[in-house]
């Protein structure tokens, strides 16, 4: 049995511990309130952007002749693997490293053992899960989150159009979790480029429109903007799936640590109700011993 003082001092370390995950979780309660509203003001957003691009796509030649469209022969593939930049979030970061791990050997398993699969990553975590598996992994967007706005991910976004109109890449992935509520995230896994087939509304009846300027240069803007819109999209959806996850993992750590510091208490007591039954026996022994002489 384990004496008092390592009892107490196991019990002042977890409750340290306990106070620490109140903390952590309370701080990102208040961060998560900012990126649920976030995300929730963007969805309207790009859903009619997208139901334009498509109400406006319908049936057009340009649109089908968009250069982020063209379907070519997939020989170098880059995924945008979107993490976090810290851990302490359960199992939320390695849900995206493990979906595109199997994306990679399902999809693409000719490509990556030709080490034509480069990964973009948003988000520290991903960054060095790939980088350690000998992955090229450009890491020039990882401090994403710590000034998030859409000019940042915008940058990202120009970046990878331009890759791919280049043909230094020929598919796109993006692979993010998608914020469900405070204890459930989705992870997702979306084609950015080519455009798939069904996001240009090819079944979309086509009204009778006034374009102003031509048909052609509104799709010409509208498909960059989308593309820029949907990886931004992604990453509102990482940030608040990332603060939601992490609140669930320490309260379940704070009721972890209370469970832990209750049984260490029962111990505590146990052990000092046996220190204390054996001085009562030993100064019995010796109060018998001076009798006895």
């Amino acid at each position: 049995m384990p004496n008092l003082k390592e009892v107490r001092n196991r019990i002042a370390s977890v409750n340290s511990t306990q106070q620490i995950t109140k903390a952590m979780k309370m701080v990102a309660a208040a961060k998560l309130r900012k990126a649920q509203d976030n995300i929730l003001q963007m969805r309207p957003y790009a859903q009619k952007l997208n139901q334009m691009l498509q109400t406006v796509s319908a049936g057009a030649e340009v649109a089908k002749e968009n250069p982020f469209r063209v379907a070519r022969p997939v020989e170098k593939v880059l995924f945008v693997v979107v993490t976090s930049d810290r851990g302490l979030c359960g199992a939320f970061n390695m849900n995206v490293n493990k979906a595109a791990m199997a994306l990679i050997s399902e999809k693409y398993a000719s490509q990556k053992a030709a080490g034509n699969v480069d990964i973009l990553s948003i988000g520290r975590k991903g960054g060095e899960f790939f980088a350690r598996r000998q992955y090229k992994v450009n890491h020039k967007f990882e401090d994403t989150y710590t000034r998030l706005s859409f000019s940042v991910v915008r940058q990202a976004a120009d970046e990878i159009m331009a890759a791919f109109l280049e043909g230094r890449y020929d598919a796109v992935e993006v692979i993010f979790n998608e914020f469900k509520n405070v204890a459930t995230q989705i992870v997702r896994t979306e084609q950015l480029l080519p455009i798939p087939e069904e996001e240009t509304g090819e079944a979309t009846v086509k009204g009778d429109y006034i374009f102003e300027p031509s048909e052609e240069e509104i799709i010409k803007e509208l498909i960059p903007k989308s593309l820029k819109i949907k990886l931004y999209r992604a990453v509102l959806e990482s940030n608040a799936a990332e603060h939601g996850a992490r609140m669930t993992a320490m309260d379940k750590a704070t009721d972890n640590a209370g469970e832990l510091l209750k049984n260490l208490r029962i111990e505590y007591n146990r052990s000092r109700q046996a220190a204390i039954t054996t001085e009562i026996l030993e100064i019995v022994a010796g109060a018998e011993a001076l009798a006895a002489e």
